[in-house]
């Protein structure tokens, strides 16, 4: 099953990780481009290696890199290392603080078919193609993806506890979240974490895409390695780990905006009365609360006008995707079937590349692009669960994209992990 290593982290040094805050940076998917202006003004902000800019960004982020190196303004920590990373927030309209533990280390990057790392949705094929190259170029990768492990003992937990008491970094992040990052560096629970790991499968909760690029890396450095054994540098991905068993694991809905209708108001709800039960509203921000807790039902914002819509039951059993029944249940899955290619015509394999559907995690956001006239249509969803989650990477199948929303998402630059040969032999020596 999962096999886990320590690393030896690269970090930015003492004297620049006393302002770790004006460092870190959201991930390449979720940055806007206002927040990427912003940060691209710190000159060491972790940005420039996660987004680089420039005509050739791959190339311009593997020489500031090597600078950075050369300068000291990133050091490689001498000991190997589990690095525990514990995010503390709130959701919106609650007091209560919740906190999410997990730990980062490096994992073999196992093929699909390996049935050791599980997936749950599908990629977007541009975005995999940026990260390749820019994984090649620097061998550095900035940001964990994130995992889950099921452990309903809480084996790790104590030791996660124990460091946490005594932090690298601590900081507040763009999402209001308290970040602390630790590191656990006995060889003895170091070698705990790799068994608890060893007989477990890994569900893929956020970060397919710079999973697949290393999946993809990897494969090029194989053909190209006549003596491959397995236990080069480039078999192994950074990887944060949560247990799915932790009350505090959150998964937020990412609702769907359709820029452009070929129909006019009235033939769209026609068409829509074939297959839904449609309900006009009078406020918009009725949306979300209407449909909670509430299986197949959507709130829609369609140039101006609010509604709930919830499938006809009867109509469900017409879905013809080869799917298993797990993710024919899903509400996505009946949105993206019965609307998008039973109404609109797009297929399901296009729906991953079309350019007319936009997702959005903001549900205020949603409305306001509608109100703008920069979307004629928002479908407002429900949340997926973690049952559901776990159901669908065990079935092999996959949900549609953008399904899931792990909260809070992780954040670059606390550490960053290389699997350069020369870098990463180091690593694993002294521990395993």
């Amino acid at each position: 099953m999962a096999e886990i290593i320590p690393l030896r982290g690269w970090r930015y040094n003492q004297d620049l990780s006393n302002s770790i805050q004006d460092l870190t940076s959201p991930l390449f998917d979720v940055v806007s481009l206002k927040q990427r202006e912003a940060l691209y003004q710190n000159p060491y902000n972790s940005i420039h290696l996660s987004v680089p800019q420039g005509a050739f960004p791959a190339k311009e982020a593997a020489e500031l890199l090597q600078t950075w190196k050369t300068d000291g303004i990133l050091k490689q920590d001498y000991l190997p290392g589990i690095y525990v990373y514990y995010q503390y927030f709130r959701l919106p309209d609650s007091d209560q603080e919740y906190c999410r533990k997990g730990f980062m280390c490096h994992m073999k990057a196992y093929d699909w078919n390996d049935q050791v790392l599980l997936r749950h949705e599908n990629t977007i094929p541009a975005s995999v193609n940026d990260r390749i190259e820019l994984l090649t170029a620097t061998q550095l990768q900035a940001s964990p993806t994130h995992g889950l492990y099921t452990d309903p003992d809480f084996t790790l937990e104590k030791y996660m506890d124990e460091s946490i008491q005594a932090p690298l970094h601590e900081s507040e992040d763009y999402q209001g979240v308290r970040d602390v990052v630790a590191v656990i560096q006995d060889a003895a629970i170091i070698q705990e974490f790799v068994r608890v790991l060893k007989d477990k499968q890994v569900l893929l909760a956020d970060g397919h895409h710079r999973y697949e690029s290393s999946l993809q890396y990897r494969k090029t450095c194989m053909a190209s390695n006549p003596e491959h054994t397995g236990n080069e540098a480039y078999n192994y991905h950074f990887i944060y780990l949560t247990n799915t068993e932790a009350h505090d694991l959150r998964i937020l809905p990412t609702h769907r905006l359709l820029l452009h209708l070929p129909f006019t108001n009235e033939k769209f709800l026609a068409q829509l009365d074939l297959f839904f039960t449609l309900i006009p509203l009078a406020d918009p921000y009725d949306l979300n609360e209407i449909i909670a807790g509430k299986k197949w039902a959507f709130g829609m914002y369609l140039r101006g006008k609010p509604y709930k819509i919830r499938l006809k039951p009867e109509v469900h059993e017409q879905i013809s995707w080869p799917l298993p029944s797990v993710v024919k249940d899903l509400d996505l899955t009946v949105l993206h079937f019965f609307v998008l290619e039973k109404i609109l015509g797009i297929q399901q394999e296009a729906q991953r590349t079309s350019d007319q559907i936009q997702y959005i995690r903001n549900f205020a956001e949603c409305l306001s692009r509608v109100d703008h006239q920069e979307a004629e249509v928002a479908f407002i969803t429900n949340g997926v669960t973690i049952d559901q989650v776990k159901n669908v990477c065990y079935s092999g199948a996959l949900m549609p994209q953008k399904s899931t929303f792990f909260y809070p998402k992780v954040i670059s630059g606390f550490v960053f992990s290389s699997i350069k040969e020369n870098e990463f032999l180091l690593e694993v020596s002294p521990c395993l």
